[in-house]
Parts: structure tokens; sequence; C-alpha cells
């Protein structure tokens, strides 16, 4: 029996920025763009792979106070979102930060033998890249 992730998601309260880090930042391609209810999502994906990310607003599909308890984390950057691998780790974290995106640290030796670097996205999220 094989399991393999075919989506995750990413919560975001803006997905307007949300696309112009994981789009226009990090170079992932839009698979799809909703709305529905007053609310989006937008999934992304990197090229050639076959996961899916989805970027939604907390409120979509959650109660009230669900989706209050999930912008309070979201906004307070409690959430890692994702990790994600680069074949050149200096050029990719050039480009991220040329992007305005708030840095949290250059691309680093970890103690466990990787490699990377960590940004917030436009939401609060943490986001790690490593050397791929």
């Amino acid at each position: 029996m094989t399991v393999t992730v075919s989506a995750m998601f990413i919560p975001v309260h803006d997905p307007d920025a949300a696309l112009a880090f994981y789009r226009d930042a990090l170079g992932l391609e839009v698979r799809n763009d909703v709305a529905s209810d007053g609310f989006r999502w937008v999934t992304v994906g990197a090229p050639g792979q076959d996961v899916d990310i989805v970027l939604s607003q907390p409120h979509g599909g959650r109660s009230q106070v669900e989706g209050d308890a999930l912008l309070s984390l979201v906004t307070k950057g409690s959430l890692q979102a994702a990790i994600f691998r680069a074949e050149d780790l200096d050029t990719t974290f050039e480009k991220v930060r040329a992007s305005g995106a708030e840095v949290l640290q250059e691309p680093t030796s970890q103690p466990w033998g990787a490699r990377d670097c960590a940004f917030r996205d436009p939401s609060g999220n943490l986001v790690r890249i490593a050397q791929a």
C-alpha cells in the first residue's frame, strides 16, 4: 500500500497577497481560483509535482468562532505553512527577499544537516525553504 500527499491547506487572510508570495516570489503555478459565498481559495503547486496547495481564507467553510480562532493563530505567526525545497537556495532566497517577504532566517547550515532559510508569508505563516 502506497500513500502519497494529494493536497495541503494553508490559511491566508488575503488571497491576492498570498498569490504575490506563493506564485510570484516562490514560482508556484496557479491551478484553480474559486470564489464562493464571499470567500475565495486558490490552489497552487510546483510545476511537475502532483501536490496541490490550497490557499484558503480562515472563515471559508468554518463557523465564525472557528474562523476567528484560526485567523488569530495565522496573524500571530503561530502556524508553519510548509517546507519547500530549492535546487539553488541562495538564488531562491534572494528572489523571495526581493519580493519584500519578511525574512526570519538567511540561508544557514543546520546542525541536523539541512541548509535552509525562513520567511513569513503575507498572512504570517512560517515558510521554510531547504536546499534540495
